[in-house]
């Protein structure tokens, strides 16, 4: 247990800065822009997550998996990660109208299980022979 409370420790550290970025572009494109909510952190979650995979595989996995087969792995699990927090913000902002920076602070929560667990044992795990 030790090993997961370090790693999702990490994770969430990473997450914070991942999230700055995210949440920057999130208020930057809705506040200055004029952008929706939801174009607005689609762009912020993409930026986010180039944080994301640079510190998570140094820091959090400390994965030795080459690039070229953790990056898309990465990229896969981000794309649903994408996909859920389209589908999540599209719920609760187009449809349900509630305010978007406790919409996407939900959507974060939620996103951030999913991709904790999918990198951890898919993304960045040892090769197994």
């Amino acid at each position: 247990m030790p090993v997961l409370f370090r790693q999702f420790s990490a994770f969430f550290g990473v997450g914070v800065l991942a999230a700055i970025v995210h949440y920057s572009v999130l208020i930057g494109g809705v506040e200055l822009a004029g952008l929706g909510a939801v174009p607005a952190t689609l762009a912020g979650y993409i930026l986010g997550g180039l944080v994301s995979y640079v510190l998570n595989r140094r820091h959090t996995y400390r994965s030795d998996r080459p690039h070229e087969e953790a990056g898309w792995r990465f990229a896969v699990v981000a794309g649903v990660g994408f996909l859920l927090t389209y589908g999540l913000m599209s719920l609760f902002v187009n449809r349900w109208s509630l305010p978007y920076l406790p919409a996407q602070i939900v959507t974060t929560g939620i996103v951030l299980v999913w991709s904790f667990f999918a990198h951890k044992y898919w993304s960045f795990g040892q090769n197994r022979p």
